[in-house]
């Protein structure tokens, strides 16, 4: 029996799984019944099982009958401070709560991987490590997972490591979409607080407004963009928001906005920072004005290593199908912390399109929107992709070891 097939025969477990993780999603780094849910499903398999210290992952690693390397897979487990309004048959238990970028799906598909590889366990020319981990959404749980040892759980560093992440619009259900090099962008946050001094709407000459600064702040920023950065190596700043005043003729002490930066190089992502703060300051001084810029340095570029890549790609088109694997043209704007594995270990992640049967990819929800909606008819060909890709590729080092 195939791993696709063999997938195909846990398809309801897979489902109740993914149902449990759904309705009671979690945030951050802290998950503690979402690593209850996830340590039952592991639950007598011959795996040998940690947790972590500073966050509620689970690591797991599942010795091959045969000695050899180690291949990492990655699924993140945290969900998102949205009011769900899928209107799917499951939704969320907990008010102000949902799993509405896949997260319960990626953490379902690595579930079954363990059981479809731990039957196969015989066959493993190598250590499987697998990694649940939360805090992908903004707390940077990939880096605390590599500081507590997850690259070396097995003993030695993976030759490979990879990630799924469905998408709940875009790409049509069940196509895998990879790219070698850059496939999500650096993401940086920037809060910006402008003082002045306050005074009367009538008479602005007597303050020092910050508003007017904080304004041409926000367009500078605009064209900082296009005039410091090469159109073919993107920079994209948005500031999404910003807050001054309490009344229409009251000059406020200050005025805030915050910016989400991205990036899609190293090359860009190195001079960004320096290039978005000298601006500021330069604005701030033109207008008698002090500027205090809080540059948080959050994830870097996810880039795809280009063997691992192929690799990939390779393995869709032959287990599932040709029309089953597109290469990215261009990296997707979303960022992701599983880049902190990516600048350790020869790393490919893919997307699955995971978009329900009757809707239209182009127009449907995407992931973080409260009615994201995601179909559980993937979650085999998930398992069963993750599972393919260890084997073949321990396989593969059992080849050139023996050659």
């Amino acid at each position: 029996m195939s791993l696709r097939e063999a997938a195909n025969d846990i398809s309801s477990e897979l489902v109740r799984l993914r149902h449990a993780l759904h309705r009671e999603p979690e945030l951050g780094l802290d998950l503690p019944r979402t690593q209850e849910k996830v340590l039952g499903a592991l639950a007598g398999l011959p795996l040998e099982v940690t947790t972590g210290k500073r966050l509620s992952s689970v690591t797991a690693v599942l010795r091959g009958a045969v000695p050899g390397p180690t291949v990492l897979l990655r699924g993140d487990m945290d969900a998102l401070p949205v009011a769900e309004r899928s209107g799917a048959p499951v939704v969320s238990d907990l008010a102000g709560r949902m799993h509405a970028c896949g997260h319960d799906l990626h953490t379902t598909m690595l579930a079954g991987a363990a059981h479809l590889l731990a039957a196969r366990r015989d066959r493993l020319a190598g250590d499987v490590v697998f990694m649940f981990q939360p805090g992908e959404e903004g707390a940077g749980g990939a880096k605390i997972m590599i500081e507590e040892g997850v690259l070396d759980a097995s003993g030695q560093r993976p030759v490979a490591a990879y990630a799924l992440h469905v998408v709940s619009s875009v790409l049509p259900q069940g196509v895998f979409v990879s790219r070698a090099g850059p496939i999500m962008a650096a993401a940086d946050r920037l809060i910006v607080t402008v003082r002045g001094a306050g005074g009367h709407g009538s008479t602005p000459h007597r303050a020092n407004d910050p508003i007017p600064a904080a304004c041409e702040m926000v367009t500078a920023l605009q064209t900082m963009v296009t005039r410091g950065f090469d159109v073919f190596d993107p920079v994209v700043v948005t500031v999404g928001s910003f807050h001054a005043g309490t009344a229409d003729n009251v000059i406020p002490d200050e005025a805030r906005f915050e910016a989400t930066v991205r990036s899609f190089s190293a090359a860009a992502h190195s001079r960004i920072q320096e290039r978005i703060l000298t601006l500021l300051d330069g604005i701030a001084a033109a207008h008698n004005l002090t500027v205090e810029a809080d540059y948080d340095v959050s994830y870097p570029v996810t880039v795809n290593n280009a063997v691992e890549a192929d690799f990939v790609g390779a393995t869709v088109r032959e287990v599932f199908d040709e029309h089953r694997y597109i290469s990215a043209p261009q990296p997707f704007t979303g960022s992701e912390d599983f880049s902190f594995v990516c600048n350790e270990v020869p790393s490919a992640f893919v997307a699955l399109g995971a978009c329900p049967k009757g809707l239209d990819p182009s127009s449907a929800a995407y992931n973080h929107a409260a009615e994201a909606a995601f179909d559980d008819a993937v979650l085999p060909d998930g398992a069963a992709l993750y599972a393919e890709l260890a084997m073949r590729r321990l396989g593969q080092e059992a080849l050139t070891a023996a050659g």
